[in-house]
């Protein structure tokens, strides 16, 4: 974001100096030719240029000859023969309007040399020499701000483009834009939103600028305000459909907003379009599906993602593709990923979730198997559930004796201790019939 924003503001400046000399040699050109230029107004002052008459705007012949041969060196790269050139002008001699000339020729001189408090300070005298109209002082006034932007002069940069859109009557995005970077530069992303809500507000709905939207999308969700951005979002997609980020953006916003419809479709969308590539996201995918109630769906996708090699191979993988099935009622094809799971994991909690299965397809041996040798790998979340299992699996056999120990553990944790009491009460109740 930062890079490219400095990119914008470099091609701005570089487009507006070299617009400046070509008008100054045309100015130039015309008053060496005994021509009177007319200081047409742009959008931002013509308003201003009908209340106040231009100043007068002469160029001796010898003048203009030494401002022409300045500006060819300066568009041929040689800026210090330039220099040199104006150099031999005595400057308190000119005219209001020739001094202004000359110090928007140093300017750009001065900026191509990237001395920007040079071309600055040409930029104020230009402004103060009376020999400019009331667009060219509008110009100079904008330059001179870009050029703190320029500089990374965030503070003043800002400072100085607030003071310019008091006065500028058609300010474009471009112009709130620099203010929005100069704002958030700064941090201050509550007053970097109303200028970047401008920027694209002024935007061509024909020409949209991906940066601008962009950058509004990154006030909203810096703010927190996942509502408003949907829409901008949305426009991102429109102009970069192959750019994942704004998809992913657009979905986790649904999910800020607990739409979970609607953030699984959008990730759905990006997938269709081959953009979910990466491992979190297509785990997120399969969590998406499954809580929208398409568990068959999100083992699939676990599925191809592990053909595919898109996604590690841990326990935490295995163990999310094993409850995909198990959600969606295939409690045989969840045994396979959930072994390989309690193999990868550190502790022996996959272990007692593959007993729990086991007890739910009533294997009691191999139920009993699993959440021994979880018991054995050690580390329990929950060392009573285990407990709880065992006792229930030789129990559900009708080994009751077998079947106390375990229930007597299990009733000293909380969790467990009613469940655990009631069994042993059954025991108790059956165990005169089956001695």
């Amino acid at each position: 974001m930062e890079q490219q924003a400095h990119g914008s503001i470099r091609f701005v400046m570089k487009a507006i100096a070299l617009s400046a000399s070509l008008a100054l040699m045309a100015t130039a050109l015309g008053q060496s030719q005994g021509q009177n230029v007319s200081q047409e107004g742009t959008s931002r002052a013509g308003s201003r240029n009908t209340e106040a008459a231009a100043p007068a705007n002469d160029i001796d012949a010898q003048t203009g000859k030494i401002l022409n041969e300045a500006i060819e060196l300066m568009n041929s790269g040689n800026n210090a023969g330039a220099a040199q050139k104006i150099g031999t002008l005595n400057l308190e001699r000119l005219s209001p309007y020739e001094r202004g000339t000359v110090e928007r020729i140093l300017f750009n001189i001065s900026y191509e040399q990237e001395r920007y408090d040079e071309a600055r300070g040409h930029l104020q005298k230009a402004i103060e020499s009376g020999g400019l109209n009331a667009q060219q002082i509008d110009d100079a006034r904008y330059q001179s701000a870009q050029l703190y932007i320029q500089e990374e002069k965030w503070r003043e940069g800002a400072a100085a483009l607030e003071e310019w859109l008091k006065t500028a009557a058609s300010p474009n995005s471009a112009a709130y834009y620099m203010l929005t970077i100069a704002y958030y530069q700064q941090e201050d992303f509550e007053r970097a939103l109303a200028p970047a809500k401008k920027t694209v507000e002024l935007m061509d709905p024909a020409k949209p600028n991906e940066n601008w939207l962009n950058m509004l999308s990154v006030l909203y969700l810096q703010r927190e305000e996942y509502r408003e951005s949907i829409p901008v979002l949305l426009r991102l997609i429109e102009v970069a459909p192959d750019k994942k980020i704004y998809w992913l953006q657009l979905s986790t916003v649904y999910g800020q907003l607990e739409d979970y419809p609607n953030a699984l479709a959008i990730l759905q969308l990006a997938h269709h379009l081959g953009l979910v590539t990466e491992d979190a996201d297509v785990r997120r995918l399969a969590d998406l599906l499954v809580f929208n109630g398409i568990p068959h769906r999100g083992a699939q996708v676990l599925e191809a993602a592990i053909e595919h090699k898109a996604v590690a191979l841990d326990d935490k993988l295995y163990e999310k593709l094993a409850n995909c099935w198990i959600v969606a009622g295939e409690l045989d094809k969840s045994l396979a990923p959930l072994q390989r799971a309690a193999e990868l994991a550190p502790s022996g909690d996959a272990y007692v979730r593959l007993g729990e299965v086991q007890a739910q397809r009533e294997d009691w041996p191999a139920a009993i198997a699993a959440i021994q040798r979880g018991v054995d790998k050690g580390q329990l979340k929950d060392p009573g559930n285990a407990d709880l299992w065992l006792g229930i699996a030789h129990y559900s056999q009708k080994a009751f004796n077998a079947a106390i120990p375990f229930f007597e553990r299990a009733g000293r944790s909380d969790r467990h201790r009613q469940l655990a009491e009631s069994y042993l009460q059954a025991i108790k109740a059956l165990r005169p019939a089956t001695l």
